[in-house]
Protein backbone atom coordinates (compact mmCIF):
# COMPACT_ATOMS: atom_id res chain seq x y z
CA UNK A 1 0.00 0.00 0.00
CA UNK A 2 1.40 3.46 -0.88
CA UNK A 3 2.05 5.96 1.90
CA UNK A 4 -0.66 8.45 2.86
CA UNK A 5 -0.17 12.07 1.81
CA UNK A 6 -0.41 14.38 4.86
CA UNK A 7 -2.26 17.67 4.47
CA UNK A 8 -3.86 20.36 6.69
CA UNK A 9 -7.17 21.63 5.30
CA UNK A 10 -8.61 25.12 5.69
CA UNK A 11 -12.31 24.35 6.20
CA UNK A 12 -13.76 27.85 6.30
CA UNK A 13 -14.97 27.60 2.67
CA UNK A 14 -15.85 23.90 2.76
CA UNK A 15 -19.15 22.17 3.57
CA UNK A 16 -19.06 18.96 5.59
CA UNK A 17 -21.51 16.06 5.79
CA UNK A 18 -21.61 13.61 8.70
CA UNK A 19 -23.75 10.52 8.15
CA UNK A 20 -24.51 8.93 11.51
CA UNK A 21 -24.50 10.88 14.76
CA UNK A 22 -23.75 8.31 17.41
CA UNK A 23 -20.58 8.48 19.49
CA UNK A 24 -18.33 8.31 16.41
CA UNK A 25 -20.19 11.05 14.55
CA UNK A 26 -20.16 13.20 17.66
CA UNK A 27 -16.38 12.85 17.94
CA UNK A 28 -16.02 13.95 14.32
CA UNK A 29 -18.16 17.04 14.92
CA UNK A 30 -16.20 17.92 18.07
CA UNK A 31 -12.98 17.84 16.02
CA UNK A 32 -14.49 19.96 13.24
CA UNK A 33 -15.94 22.80 15.32
CA UNK A 34 -12.61 24.49 16.26
CA UNK A 35 -11.67 24.46 12.56
CA UNK A 36 -14.67 26.66 11.63
CA UNK A 37 -16.03 24.84 8.56
CA UNK A 38 -18.40 26.73 6.28
CA UNK A 39 -21.19 24.45 7.47
CA UNK A 40 -21.86 20.98 8.82
CA UNK A 41 -24.88 18.87 7.88
CA UNK A 42 -25.70 15.78 9.91
CA UNK A 43 -28.01 12.98 8.76
CA UNK A 44 -29.09 10.11 10.99
CA UNK A 45 -32.14 7.87 11.10
CA UNK A 46 -32.28 8.32 14.89
CA UNK A 47 -32.78 11.66 16.67
CA UNK A 48 -29.73 13.06 18.48
CA UNK A 49 -29.02 11.76 21.97
CA UNK A 50 -28.79 14.12 24.93
CA UNK A 51 -25.00 14.22 24.40
CA UNK A 52 -25.53 14.93 20.72
CA UNK A 53 -27.93 17.79 21.42
CA UNK A 54 -25.48 19.32 23.89
CA UNK A 55 -22.68 19.10 21.31
CA UNK A 56 -24.87 20.68 18.63
CA UNK A 57 -25.64 23.58 20.96
CA UNK A 58 -21.95 24.06 21.75
CA UNK A 59 -21.14 23.99 18.03
CA UNK A 60 -23.70 26.71 17.33
CA UNK A 61 -22.47 28.81 20.25
CA UNK A 62 -18.99 28.56 18.74
CA UNK A 63 -20.34 30.01 15.49
CA UNK A 64 -20.40 26.74 13.54
CA UNK A 65 -23.41 26.56 11.19
CA UNK A 66 -24.73 23.10 11.96
CA UNK A 67 -27.95 21.31 10.91
CA UNK A 68 -29.19 17.87 11.90
CA UNK A 69 -31.88 15.91 10.02
CA UNK A 70 -33.54 12.75 11.29
CA UNK A 71 -33.89 10.64 8.14
CA UNK A 72 -32.08 8.15 5.95
CA UNK A 73 -29.12 9.19 3.80
CA UNK A 74 -29.82 9.83 0.13
CA UNK A 75 -27.37 10.39 -2.70
CA UNK A 76 -28.54 14.00 -3.11
CA UNK A 77 -27.01 14.76 0.30
CA UNK A 78 -23.60 14.79 -1.38
CA UNK A 79 -24.45 17.79 -3.57
CA UNK A 80 -22.33 20.80 -2.64
CA UNK A 81 -20.36 18.81 -0.08
CA UNK A 82 -16.56 18.86 0.07
CA UNK A 83 -15.90 16.50 2.97
CA UNK A 84 -17.86 13.45 4.16
CA UNK A 85 -17.63 11.31 7.28
CA UNK A 86 -19.49 8.00 7.26
CA UNK A 87 -20.22 7.15 10.90
CA UNK A 88 -23.21 4.82 10.80
CA UNK A 89 -23.24 1.37 12.37
CA UNK A 90 -24.08 -0.13 8.97
CA UNK A 91 -20.86 -1.20 7.22
CA UNK A 92 -22.61 -1.72 3.89
CA UNK A 93 -24.11 1.77 3.98
CA UNK A 94 -20.77 3.32 4.95
CA UNK A 95 -19.10 1.50 2.07
CA UNK A 96 -21.81 2.63 -0.39
CA UNK A 97 -21.44 6.26 0.65
CA UNK A 98 -17.64 6.01 0.41
CA UNK A 99 -17.93 4.54 -3.10
CA UNK A 100 -20.24 7.37 -4.16
CA UNK A 101 -17.75 9.89 -2.82
CA UNK A 102 -14.87 8.26 -4.68
CA UNK A 103 -16.90 8.30 -7.87
CA UNK A 104 -17.83 11.98 -7.48
CA UNK A 105 -14.36 13.00 -6.20
CA UNK A 106 -15.51 14.07 -2.75
CA UNK A 107 -13.10 13.54 0.14
CA UNK A 108 -14.49 10.83 2.41
CA UNK A 109 -13.45 9.28 5.70
CA UNK A 110 -15.09 5.87 6.08
CA UNK A 111 -14.76 5.42 9.83
CA UNK A 112 -15.10 1.63 9.98
CA UNK A 113 -12.94 1.01 6.90
CA UNK A 114 -10.70 3.99 6.06
CA UNK A 115 -9.25 2.26 3.00
CA UNK A 116 -12.71 2.41 1.39
CA UNK A 117 -12.62 6.21 1.53
CA UNK A 118 -10.06 8.75 0.42
CA UNK A 119 -8.53 9.97 3.68
CA UNK A 120 -7.68 8.80 7.18
CA UNK A 121 -8.16 11.03 10.22
CA UNK A 122 -4.87 11.26 12.14
CA UNK A 123 -4.38 11.73 15.85
CA UNK A 124 -3.92 15.49 16.26
CA UNK A 125 -1.88 17.04 19.06
CA UNK A 126 -2.53 20.76 19.61
CA UNK A 127 -0.91 23.37 21.79
CA UNK A 128 -1.87 26.97 21.07
CA UNK A 129 -0.55 27.88 17.61
CA UNK A 130 0.96 24.44 17.00
CA UNK A 131 -0.61 21.29 15.61
CA UNK A 132 1.02 17.95 14.85
CA UNK A 133 -0.79 15.13 13.09
CA UNK A 134 0.26 11.53 13.68
CA UNK A 135 -0.81 8.48 11.72
CA UNK A 136 0.24 4.85 11.78
CA UNK A 137 -1.56 4.49 8.39
CA UNK A 138 -4.15 2.28 10.02
CA UNK A 139 -1.71 -0.06 11.75
CA UNK A 140 -2.63 1.01 15.30
CA UNK A 141 -5.00 3.88 16.10
CA UNK A 142 -4.46 3.08 19.80
CA UNK A 143 -0.75 3.84 19.48
CA UNK A 144 -1.52 7.06 17.62
CA UNK A 145 -3.74 8.19 20.49
CA UNK A 146 -1.09 7.38 23.11
CA UNK A 147 1.74 9.07 21.21
CA UNK A 148 -0.49 12.10 20.66
CA UNK A 149 -0.32 12.80 24.40
CA UNK A 150 3.48 12.67 24.24
CA UNK A 151 3.41 15.09 21.30
CA UNK A 152 1.28 17.57 23.25
CA UNK A 153 3.92 17.58 25.99
CA UNK A 154 6.61 18.20 23.36
CA UNK A 155 4.66 21.01 21.66
CA UNK A 156 3.66 23.00 24.74
CA UNK A 157 7.01 24.73 25.46
CA UNK A 158 7.39 25.57 21.76
CA UNK A 159 4.07 27.36 21.41
CA UNK A 160 5.50 30.76 22.35
CA UNK A 161 8.04 30.47 19.56
CA UNK A 162 5.32 29.75 17.00
CA UNK A 163 3.23 32.66 18.32
CA UNK A 164 6.23 34.99 18.13
CA UNK A 165 6.97 34.04 14.54
CA UNK A 166 3.31 34.52 13.63
CA UNK A 167 3.54 38.07 14.99
CA UNK A 168 6.95 38.92 13.50
CA UNK A 169 6.51 37.49 10.01
CA UNK A 170 4.08 40.15 8.66
CA UNK A 171 6.16 42.90 10.26
CA UNK A 172 9.32 41.64 8.58
CA UNK A 173 7.63 41.20 5.21
CA UNK A 174 6.23 44.75 5.47
CA UNK A 175 9.81 46.06 5.42
CA UNK A 176 9.94 44.93 1.78
CA UNK A 177 13.47 43.57 2.07
CA UNK A 178 15.01 41.49 -0.73
CA UNK A 179 13.97 37.83 -0.63
CA UNK A 180 17.43 36.59 0.29
CA UNK A 181 17.53 38.95 3.29
CA UNK A 182 14.11 37.74 4.48
CA UNK A 183 15.29 34.16 4.14
CA UNK A 184 18.38 34.86 6.21
CA UNK A 185 16.33 36.66 8.87
CA UNK A 186 13.81 33.85 9.25
CA UNK A 187 16.58 31.29 9.49
CA UNK A 188 18.34 33.33 12.16
CA UNK A 189 15.12 33.71 14.15
CA UNK A 190 14.57 29.96 14.14
CA UNK A 191 17.74 29.48 16.19
CA UNK A 192 17.54 27.34 19.30
CA UNK A 193 18.71 30.16 21.57
CA UNK A 194 15.58 32.26 21.01
CA UNK A 195 13.31 29.23 21.40
CA UNK A 196 15.01 28.28 24.67
CA UNK A 197 14.70 31.82 26.06
CA UNK A 198 10.98 31.83 25.31
CA UNK A 199 10.49 28.36 26.79
CA UNK A 200 12.07 29.68 30.02
CA UNK A 201 9.86 32.79 29.74
CA UNK A 202 13.07 34.84 29.84
CA UNK A 203 11.70 37.94 28.11
CA UNK A 204 14.85 40.00 28.70
CA UNK A 205 17.05 37.45 26.95
CA UNK A 206 14.52 37.03 24.15
CA UNK A 207 14.40 40.80 23.64
CA UNK A 208 18.19 41.03 23.50
CA UNK A 209 18.36 38.25 20.92
CA UNK A 210 15.64 39.85 18.80
CA UNK A 211 17.32 43.24 18.89
CA UNK A 212 20.53 41.60 17.75
CA UNK A 213 18.83 39.76 14.88
CA UNK A 214 16.20 42.20 13.58
CA UNK A 215 16.52 45.51 11.73
CA UNK A 216 16.37 48.60 13.94
CA UNK A 217 13.05 49.68 12.38
CA UNK A 218 11.34 46.85 14.28
CA UNK A 219 13.00 47.41 17.67
CA UNK A 220 10.33 49.79 19.08
CA UNK A 221 7.65 47.12 18.48
CA UNK A 222 9.50 44.24 20.13
CA UNK A 223 8.47 44.84 23.78
CA UNK A 224 4.77 44.83 22.79
CA UNK A 225 5.27 41.74 20.64
CA UNK A 226 6.85 39.85 23.55
CA UNK A 227 4.24 41.09 26.03
CA UNK A 228 1.49 39.75 23.78
CA UNK A 229 2.77 36.18 24.19
CA UNK A 230 0.96 34.08 26.77
CA UNK A 231 2.79 33.53 30.06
Amino acid sequence: MPHLYPVFLDLHTLSVLIVGFGSVGQRKLAMLVPCAPRGVRIVDTAPPSAEGLELLEKAREAGCTCTCETRAFCEEDLAGTSLVFTCTGDRALNARIAALCVRTRILCNCTDNPSAGTFHVPAVARSGHLAAALSTEGASPALSRRWKEELITWLAPRDRMAALMGSLRPRILALDLPTHENTALFRSLSSGALEEALARNDRAQALALLQDLLPGALHPELPDVLNSLKQ
